[in-house]
């Protein structure tokens, strides 16, 4: 899943840019991009056994995700070009003295096919002839000269100490990029949800080893995009505003507040009278979708237990009254995509976060007015979510788009869905969903996860598709239940 693919499906605008990163400028330089065009490539080498799948490092060109991926039981490594076009190219270099120098280029040169996003180079040893290598992967856009390398990395041994959610945030930490302030292999708005996760670890520990993490994403990020955390996404800008909300929470830095309300403010001007009322997706694409309009209950929410501004209280509860009679909740109590144009349920994907970021909202809005109610509604949203077959097969979560790679987004979504469960389940007597979130841990911790704690997409395994994103949302499986 794709926002390319939701976006097909509302209007041929929202197609184009679906991913939003960085300015392109800014993203060609990230992991000391160069311009040089590659010479002629290499023949392909034959094809080795890796047994086992490490994400090692990654950088960012263009919206294009280069990793580098390593077996280190076998000492053999590959990359892989994700979020790209036909024609992108990828590659690895090779080298004995620690990177100092290349003594190989360009192997295992390929390029990304018609009809696909991504292209995986075949495996190579990093050591050759009694030498230790490391390795790099390398890769551009096939219609710009500039091209972009990753760390040099060779084999290493896997810490093995701490608690299972620890060991999870220092994987999801070794994948944070301090000069950018974003994390590597994922997009701008996964980037909110991983330092979330990070947040959320925190509070939930009372471990503070990365809280110079949140000041690092703030001063690097303030003038990004369209400055504030704001940009033409108005998901995009609702993530962000509840990482800030998260931030000041735990530091209490006025700051982070303060930015959390302009973005309220930048999302909350996008309300229209089309379909009833509610948010828009993005300004350019007057969609009216779930997940937008559900941040922006939470947001408001949220803001509405940290400030005396009357307001954020009023507009959320508006919000939510027209959020439940949209037409967006099905009649199993699932919630749809969006709404299509004429205004009813588009019968689009239930997609996980969407049938999680409600239970947050309403667990805020429950903790700013004490009306039962709220939490009511959410605990039956909530049965019927983690209850239903599709969303749970053999009752461990799955994304509707885990048949593939789910694109640049869908990897987050599960992270989400089990983060804001964790925030009802841990507001509502007897904790109801604690055994369910228990599952999800152990589950994912017990078959998708690497020697190096690193996850990849799919719970119930196998391993595959390790990124920032997949890390995010399972380093949130593990923090859930210690809320």
């Amino acid at each position: 899943m794709t926002r390319r693919a939701i976006g097909a499906a509302i209007a041929a605008l929202a197609t184009l840019g679906m991913i939003t990163l960085a300015a392109a400028p800014a993203a060609a330089s990230e992991g000391d991009a160069t311009t040089r065009r590659p010479a002629k490539a290499e023949p392909a080498a034959v094809p080795l056994a890796a047994t086992e799948d490490r994400l090692a490092d990654g950088a960012t060109i263009f919206g294009r995700q280069i990793e580098l991926h390593l077996s280190d039981a076998d000492a053999l490594g590959w990359a892989r070009i994700s979020s790209g076009d036909p024609t992108d190219e990828v590659w690895l270099d090779r080298s004995f003295d620690g990177g100092a120098t290349v003594a190989d280029e360009r192997l295992g040169y390929s390029t990304i096919p018609a009809g696909a996003r991504s292209v995986t180079t075949p495996e190579f040893a990093l050591n050759v002839d009694g030498k230790e290598g490391v390795l790099r992967a390398c890769g551009k856009a096939g219609n710009r000269d500039d091209v972009v390398c990753t760390g040099w990395f060779g084999v290493e041994e896997p810490q093995t100490e701490g608690t299972p959610a620890k060991r999870a945030v220092d994987a999801l930490m070794r994948l944070y990029n301090k000069d950018t302030g974003l994390w590597k292999t994922t997009g701008w708005w996964n980037s909110a949800n991983a330092l979330t996760a990070v947040l959320d670890y925190q509070l939930a520990t009372g471990d503070d080893r990365y809280e110079w993490v949140i000041a690092n994403t703030f001063d690097k990020n303030k003038d990004a995009q369209g400055g504030n955390f704001t940009n033409e996404y108005i998901d995009d800008t609702g993530w962000w505003a509840l990482a800030w909300i998260r931030a000041y929470d735990l530091t209490g830095d006025q700051r982070y507040l303060d930015t959390a309300i302009f973005d309220a403010e930048y999302m909350w001007d996008t309300w229209s009278d089309v379909c009833g009322g509610g948010v828009i997706w993005n300004i350019n694409v007057k969609y009216k979708n779930a997940v937008t309009n559900e941040l922006m209950i939470k947001v408001l929410a949220s803001l509405a237990n940290r400030s005396d501004d009357p307001s954020f209280l009023a507009r959320a509860k508006q919000n939510w009254a027209w959020f439940q009679g949209s037409g967006m909740i099905n009649s199993k109590n699932l919630i749809n995509d969006g709404l299509n144009d004429a205004c009813e349920n588009n019968g689009q994907p239930t997609w996980t976060y969407n049938q999680g970021i409600v239970l947050g909202a309403l667990t805020e809005l429950h903790a700013a007015t004490g009306d039962r109610g709220y939490l009511n509604t959410a605990q039956k949203l909530a049965t019927a979510s983690t209850q239903d077959a599709g969303i749970n097969p053999k009752g461990v979560l799955r994304e509707p788009c885990e048949s593939g790679d789910c694109g640049g987004d869908g990897p987050t979504f599960k992270g989400v869905y089990v983060r804001n469960l964790g925030e009802l389940n841990a507001a509502l007597p007897n904790r109801p969903y604690q055994a369910y979130l228990v599952k999800q841990a152990k589950t994912s911790y017990a078959k998708d996860r690497n020697r190096f704690d690193q996850y990849g997409l799919h719970w119930a395994g196998p391993i595959r598709y390790l990124s920032a994103a997949t890390q995010q949302s399972a380093t949130e499986a593990q923090i859930a239940p210690l809320r």
